[in-house]
Order: C-alpha cells, then structure tokens, then sequence
C-alpha cells in the first residue's frame, strides 16, 4: 500500500478503502474477507472524475460553448485516457484478482485497469474529499491532457463511448449528396445497433462523418442525463 500511495502522491487515513478499490468482482467472489468488489467505488469514481473534468475544461476554455466542452470530457474520461493512467501508475501490480482472471491476462486488460482507476479516484474522495481527488486527478490526468484542437476526433471519442459496452455496433452512412461536383455537400448518419443517434453534414465524406459523430457524442450525453434524473 506505502508503494502505491507514493504513487498516488496520497496517504490513506482509512487503507481499507483502498484495498477495496483494488478488488475485482472475480477476487471478491472468491474470497469473503469483508471487502466487496471495486465495482461500487468505480460507480461513485465515475461520478467524481465526471464533475472535475468539467470543472477544469470549464476554467480552461472560457470561450468554448457546451458542446464542445461536452466532447472534450468524454475524450479525458474515456476508458482508453484511465487505462493510460493505469499503466503510469503501474496499477495492475497491486490489483487482487481471482484465479480464472489472473489466468486470463486480468492485470493487462484495459476495462479492468479502467475501472480500477475509476475505483482509485472514489477511495481518495472518501478519504481525503474533493479537493484530494481533484489534486490526484488533475496531476495524473488532467494535467497531460492535450490542446482543445487537438481533441476533436469526434469519430475516436464516439467509438471510446461506445465501447464502454461490449456488443454494440456503430457504423456510418451516406444519406444524401447535394451541390455541383466541385463544391458538394455530403449528409451523413452515424447509427448504432442500427438506430440512428446523430446527423452531419460537410464538404467532404470525412468532415461529414466527423459532423455527425459530434452531433451523436451530444446525443448520447442527453440521453445519460435524463437516465440521472
């Protein structure tokens, strides 16, 4: 725990948080010794991460309008930015998995590095509060994050969104072309699992499709809030 705390740049009043933050379910399952899985820390992790990566693009980018600033978060809290902070932090040493996990590659895999991160950022809130884990998340996160324009993939973003369940399909569709051939305009959906979710338009196939992810991104950001409500 010392090592990892080093890490963290944190010291636990209560290192029982922390140990259960580094529990998988498959651990859990396996071993009753009074800490649970990490899963319901992940679930409060989310949230924390959520309000303080808004928090720092809001003061970083006062001229940005809320879309824009939507899709900035979701690039800075996806699984793929948590599981890069895994590996700096060497995370997966210290998680505590079950055999078939540990057999299977568990301390390498991406969605399980994530969520323990995740996991990690809640344990510092309850033990330290919101400004230990805004501390925590902007030195090992936020800080490295790149420039807003270099941020816009909205294609990439969408995908990393999408990937946080397995199972689903996102595929792209030319619905219409207007305009003279030098100076058409493409119109594009974005569909997943069939159902479209987001509409856009451009001079080229490649900003259209890029249109209609943004369009999807906002999309999917309501439709998570109306969930919360």
């Amino acid at each position: 725990m010392e090592s990892l705390e080093r890490k963290l740049g944190y010291v636990f009043h209560d290192r029982e948080l922390l140990r259960e933050a580094l529990n998988h379910s498959s651990y859990a399952n396996e071993h009753k010794d009074g800490l649970g899985s990490n899963e319901r820390l992940e679930f409060l992790g989310d949230s924390v991460l959520g309000f303080v990566a808004a928090e720092f693009l809001f003061k970083a980018n006062r001229t940005l309008p809320e879309g824009d600033l939507t899709r900035m978060r979701a690039a800075l809290v996806c699984e793929q930015s948590l599981y890069q902070v895994a590996k700096g932090l060497d995370l997966g040493q210290y998680l505590r998995l079950g055999r078939g996990e540990e057999a299977g590659g568990g301390r390498t895999r991406q969605s399980i590095l994530a969520d323990a991160t995740e996991a990690v950022f809640a344990a510092v809130y309850l033990d330290g509060g919101m400004d230990a884990a805004r501390a925590l998340i902007e030195r090992v996160l936020l800080s490295n994050a790149p420039a807003a324009e270099e941020r816009r993939d909205y294609k990439t973003t969408l995908q990393e969104v999408v990937q946080r369940r397995s199972g689903q399909v996102l595929t792209y569709h030319m619905v219409d072309q207007r305009g003279p051939d030098h100076n058409k305009t493409f119109h594009f959906e974005v569909r997943l699992n069939g159902d479209t979710i987001g509409r856009g338009a451009g001079h080229s196939k490649k900003e259209a499709e890029q249109s209609a992810a943004s369009d999807a991104l906002l999309f999917l950001e309501r439709k998570s809030r109306q969930k919360e409500l």
